[in-house]
Order: C-alpha cells, then sequence, then structure tokens
C-alpha cells in the first residue's frame, strides 16, 4: 500500500491506558473460555486489527496461515505498526504488545473506524501465546520482535516478556503487518484451531468488506489446502448465499447511506418461509446479541411499512397497524454499520450500546426504504400484503394458542395434566432447577422415568421422529402433538410471543441413541427449537445428553467397570485394565438399566451434556436450511464433504 499514508498513523497516536495486568489468571475476562471459542477469538483480536486497517482505507488483503507446530499468522498489507520509540521510553510495538488498552484508536488519529476498540486484543494475545512474533513492514524496512511467556530460575512467571529488541532485519518495498503467534496448552483445554469455522468467517468477511481479498492457508496436512474469497457486490452477495436453497419472492433489495460518520448498508430479501434472520455486524464485528443498531431498523421498517399501506389504501383505517413479527415473517437480511468510538457491552463485542446508532439508522433506513417502497410499487404491494395476512393468520393462531392453554381459573392446570400420557412432570415446581429431558422411545423413557430424580426432572418420551419444522407452517406446528406438549410444559409460548421469563425449566435436553436416527432427532429438534424458540438457545437452556457408548468391565479380584464416551477412553480403559476385559457396546439407551442410565446420563454430578450455542447465526441460518430444506443436491453435497461412511461389523 500507499508509504505517504503512514504520516496519518504515528507514534503519537498510540495511547496507554493502563499496565498489563494478570491476564492468564482469569483469561474468561477476556476471550470468554478458554475452549474451542476462546482459542480462535485470539486469531479474531489479530485479525479484526487487520480488518481495521481495510476500515481505514489501507488494506486490501488479509492472509491467516495455520502451520504445523500448530502456531498462525495474520498478514495484512495495510501502514505496517509505527516502529519509533513510544514517549514511555519503548518501542511502539513493544507497548502496544505488553500493555493493555495500548493502541491507536483512544482518541488518537490512528483510526476513525475500527473493531478492537478495547485496545486489549494484541496484549491478550501475548499474554495467553507461548510466544509471538510481529514483522512489520514500513518505510522501506523490515521490523521484528519476538515476545515469549516463560517462568525463569526464580519460579518467577514472565508474561509477554520482551526477548528481543525490535530489530531491522532488511528491506522492502510494500507496506503491513504479520503476526505469528503459538497458543499455549496450559491455558487452553484445546489448541487446533478449526479450518472451516476460521473459513466461514473470512467468507462472511470478504461478504461484508467488499474491497477486501480474505486468504485462508492451512499448512498441517499433507497437501496444503488454500480458499481465498472476494466479492464485488458485497451484502447483496451475502443475501444470496444464505437465501440460497429457499424460494425467494423479489429481487434482493440494498441501499446505504451515511450521516455523522456513520455508514449505514441493509440488503434484504424476502422468502416464503415463517422465520426472520437478521444478522447485524459493526465495523464488521458480528453483534450476535444485536444492539441499538437492530432497534433503529426495528422501528424504522415498521413505522414506513404502515405509513405506506395506509397511504395506498392496503390497510383499512379501521385495520390495526402491521407488527413488527409480521413485517419481518420470511425476512432475510443483512445489517452493517461502520463508526467510530464504538461501544459493544462486552469484551466479546456482542452487543453494540452507542445510543447514537439507533436514531441514524433509524433515519437512514426510514429514507431510504421510504424512497424504494414508491419507486417499487409491485413489490410494496406483494410485501405488505404477505405482511397482513401473517397478521391474519397469528391472530386465529393466537386464539388457538389460548385455547390450548385454557382459561386463568383454573381450568388450564386441569388440562395440562392430561396433555400427555408421555409427559411425566417433576413433583415441584422450581423454574430455576427443574430439567426437561426429551427422550427419543418408549423404552427410552421408561428407563429415564425409572432412572430420573422426581423432584426436579421430567421426561417427555417422544413417539418416532419429529416433524420438520423447516417445512411445516406454524399451524401446522401447533396442530402437532408432539410440539404442542413441549409448548404447554414448557410454558413460553412460541416464535416472536415467545417468552424466556415464563420458561418453567431450567434445561432442557435432548436425549437420544448414538446413532444415525438419534442425530437425526436432535436435528428435527434443533431445527424446531432454532426456528421457533431460538431465546431458549441465547440463554443457555438448550443442551444435548450425552450417553456413554461403551461400558468396560473386569471381573475378579480387583473387579472394575468403567464407561467410555469414544473409541479413545475404550482404548485407553482396555490398556489400563488390561486382559480378561469384557466391552458392552450401548446401541440404545433402552438397553441401560436404570441405575445406569443415572449414573451416566442424568445425574448432575456425573453426566456430560453439551450446550447448544449460537457461534454464527449466518451459518447456522444456511446449515438448516441445507440440511432441513426442500432441495436435495445441497444437502447431498454437506454430507459428502462432512459424514464419514463406514462398514460396521455385522449385527
Amino acid at each position: 500500500m500507499n508509504d505517504s499514508h503512514t504520516l496519518s498513523y504515528t507514534e503519537e497516536d498510540i495511547q496507554v491506558l493502563e499496565g498489563l495486568i494478570a491476564v492468564r489468571k482469569r483469561p474468561g475476562m477476556y476471550i470468554g473460555s478458554t475452549g474451542t471459542r476462546g482459542l480462535h477469538h485470539l486469531l479474531w483480536e489479530i485479525v479484526d486489527n487487520a480488518k481495521d486497517e481495510t476500515l481505514a482505507g489501507f488494506n486490501d488483503q488479509i492472509i491467516v496461515t495455520l502451520y504445523k507446530n500448530g502456531s498462525v499468522s495474520i498478514e495484512d498489507h495495510g501502514r505496517g505498526i509505527p516502529t519509533g520509540m513510544h514517549k514511555t521510553g519503548r518501542p511502539v510495538p513493544e507497548v502496544i504488545f505488553t500493555t493493555l488498552h495500548a493502541g491507536g484508536k483512544f482518541g488518537g488519529g490512528g483510526y476513525k473506524k475500527s473493531g478492537g476498540l478495547h485496545g486489549v486484543g494484541s496484549s491478550v494475545v501475548v499474554a495467553l501465546s507461548k510466544w509471538l512474533e510481529v514483522e512489520i513492514h514500513r518505510d522501506g524496512k523490515i521490523h521484528k520482535q519476538r515476545f515469549e511467556y516463560f517462568v525463569d530460575e526464580n519460579g518467577v512467571e514472565h508474561v509477554g516478556e520482551a526477548v528481543t529488541d525490535l530489530q531491522i532485519t532488511g528491506n522492502t518495498r510494500r507496506t503491513g503487518t504479520t503476526v505469528t503467534f503459538l497458543p499455549d496448552p496450559e491455558v487452553f483445554s484445546v489448541t487446533k484451531f478449526d479450518f472451516e469455522l476460521i473459513r466461514d468467517r473470512f467468507r462472511e468477511t470478504a461478504f461484508l468488506l467488499s474491497k477486501l481479498k480474505m486468504v485462508l492457508i492451512d499448512k498441517r496436512g499433507p497437501e496444503e489446502k488454500r480458499e481465498e474469497f472476494y466479492f464485488e457486490d458485497g451484502l447483496k452477495s451475502y443475501v444470496d448465499y444464505l437465501n440460497e436453497g429457499k424460494h425467494t419472492l423479489h429481487p434482493i433489495i440494498y441501499f446505504n447511506g451515511e450521516k455523522d460518520n456513520v455508514f449505514v448498508e441493509l440488503a434484504f430479501q424476502y422468502n416464503d418461509g415463517y422465520a426472520e434472520t437478521l444478522v447485524s455486524y459493526v465495523n464488521s464485528i458480528p453483534t450476535t446479541d444485536g444492539g441499538t443498531h437492530v432497534t433503529g431498523f426495528r422501528n424504522a421498517t415498521t413505522r414506513v411499512f404502515n405509513e405506506f399501506a395506509r397511504k395506498k389504501g392496503l390497510l383499512k383505517e379501521k385495520d390495526p397497524n402491521l407488527s413488527g413479527n409480521d413485517l419481518r415473517e420470511g425476512f432475510l437480511g443483512i445489517l452493517s454499520l461502520q463508526m467510530a468510538d464504538v461501544q459493544f457491552e462486552s469484551q466479546t463485542k456482542d452487543k453494540l450500546g452507542n445510543e447514537e446508532a439507533r436514531p441514524i439508522v433509524e433515519q437512514i433506513i426510514a429514507e431510504k426504504l421510504g424512497y424504494f417502497l414508491e419507486e417499487n410499487p409491485e413489490t410494496a404491494k406483494l410485501l405488505v400484503e404477505k405482511a397482513v395476512r401473517s397478521a391474519e393468520i397469528r391472530e386465529e393462531l393466537r386464539k388457538q394458542r389460548e385455547a390450548l392453554r385454557g382459561d386463568k381459573k383454573g381450568k388450564g392446570a386441569k388440562k395440562r395434566k392430561s396433555i400427555s400420557e408421555k409427559f411425566t412432570p417433576p413433583q415441584y415446581k422450581d423454574s430455576g432447577k427443574n430439567e426437561l429431558f426429551l427422550v427419543e422411545g418408549d423404552s427410552a423413557g421408561g428407563s429415564a422415568k425409572q432412572a430420573r430424580n422426581s423432584e426436579f426432572q421430567a421426561i417427555f418420551s417422544l413417539r418416532g421422529k419429529p416433524l420438520n419444522t423447516e417445512k411445516a407452517k406454524l399451524s401446522d406446528v401447533l396442530a402437532n402433538e408432539e410440539f404442542r406438549t413441549v409448548l404447554e410444559v414448557l410454558e413460553t409460548d412460541i416464535g416472536t410471543d415467545f417468552s424466556i421469563e415464563n420458561c418453567a425449566f431450567d434445561k432442557i435436553i435432548i436425549m437420544s441413541d448414538a446413532d444415525v436416527d438419534g442425530s437425526h432427532i436432535q436435528t428435527l429438534l434443533l431445527t424446531f427449537f432454532f426456528r421457533y424458540m431460538q431465546p431458549l438457545i441465547g440463554a443457555g437452556k438448550l443442551y444435548i445428553a450425552q450417553p456413554p457408548l461403551y461400558q468396560v468391565k473386569k471381573e475378579g479380584k480387583k473387579a472394575e467397570s468403567v464407561y467410555c464416551w469414544n473409541d479413545f477412553e475404550l482404548e485407553q480403559a482396555l490398556k489400563r485394565m488390561g486382559r480378561g476385559s469384557e466391552i458392552q457396546r450401548y446401541k440404545g439407551l433402552g438397553e441401560m438399566n436404570a441405575d445406569q442410565l443415572w449414573d451416566t446420563t442424568m445425574n448432575p454430578e456425573t453426566r456430560k451434556l453439551i450446550l447448544v450455542t449460537l457461534e454464527d447465526m449466518a451459518q447456522c441460518e444456511r446449515l438448516v436450511t441445507t440440511l432441513m430444506g426442500d432441495k436435495v443436491p445441497p444437502r447431498r453435497e454437506w454430507i459428502e464433504n462432512h459424514v464419514t461412511f463406514e462398514v460396521g461389523e455385522d449385527e
């Protein structure tokens, strides 16, 4: 990139707010966890810094390379970190990588728009790595510096210690920064970077920053893997990607606007589905919990559509206004902001807190959407009429749900006891402790009823495979006996009327066999919760039980019995227990007696549960459509690329 631009990003732009603290002692405060999510958060922190150079107008490429030794490098072609001396008397790169809240994003002139506004990213990465090296191309020179974690001969920990000075190692004609680091296995339970996870994030970034090329190189296998992403049409390409496999109702709508240095982009397209998907970003950082920009968007769309509908006579004077829920049915859109002085509500940057963003987004969206509706009357009429039908259906369904719930004089409670013979309630009503197990089949359901702690655990035995809610209307879901039972016992209502506060259970646990049918049942239930009860997932209430695959027994004087959840644990158990060990392979939950099921799968003290989370809303949307939608080719392609078929022993 052009060296002349470095004049706007100098040593004076780097401000230090406070010294480095013991990040290693409490890494969860800074990166959320020490598992897979936290590991990749380190990578995102450095990638975000490279993206900030793109937002500032100085970088057109980011290259990430995964190496066999577990390290990763992130290269950008931006201006390069300033290499002069900071006012503290240390080189600027050393200040940035060893001091919390040090960077060019705290009121200096380095950046007007950025995602890494906390200024802790680089130093946190150093603190949680065995080593980190930075290579800077700037002012015609290549500069390098290395930082390490080590314990000296006196037992003193050195966190992110600079073990070399900032050295000039050569000449260069380009500008940019390359950061390479090795996550510390003493900190992280998982240290292997996930190629597909990074690939999906890179594709997302290339959609959002249309002038940026994202390159991912994996050198860990026998053959090098490489993927590149670059999209001229940006958000329009993103919507097209997410709506692939759906039946869309009109061409993609796109507009943008800027006010007070806040740049707003929106692309959307309605499909004939029943769920809303709005994926939002600020400075290309996904805001999975929304924020003030999403509030502004919702306010604007609801107001403008209602004003247009009344002006054109599509809503009569006596008709109530269309609700936001009616207008968003089948909506799929991307909302992206670029702005300065971003205030996220947590270090993991899930929710935008800037109050000034709401009126700006509301004004820009209202103005642009109003123009669009006036200039495209056929599409506008189609969307309003769709919302009117949604309102009529929603009102009818509301009446159905009220009939299902019964009245408030006690009849509902009577009705609830007889909603299903397959449901066994807990003895006590404690929404902060009670657990609902959704169990595959009568046999497993019978074992679970005997195994459970009846004080706080409820059992609902599923009859066959549940309805595929990706293809079903809301009225079909409500007419389905099994899902109606789930709705009744959870007491949350459904869809846009969902209320997390009313949930009667602290945990909803899917418990199915560890086979193909069990996996299919899991997927069908996850689709239902994703489409109609998504806040349950966001609140951390949905889990998948993990029954063991094997039991290894050994008789004799030193009799022993252990459970194994995977082949590796089985191998270790057999090595330890030696000859004479017997293996039992559990083909289904029904093969376990009650005490075994309790010990392995239902006892809160000993069981293993998988928490269901929404790491990437956009990818969840696409995957659900691929696996559960109408079109077979995308599903076949996904299965062929992700599922390994092996020949097992004859039964």
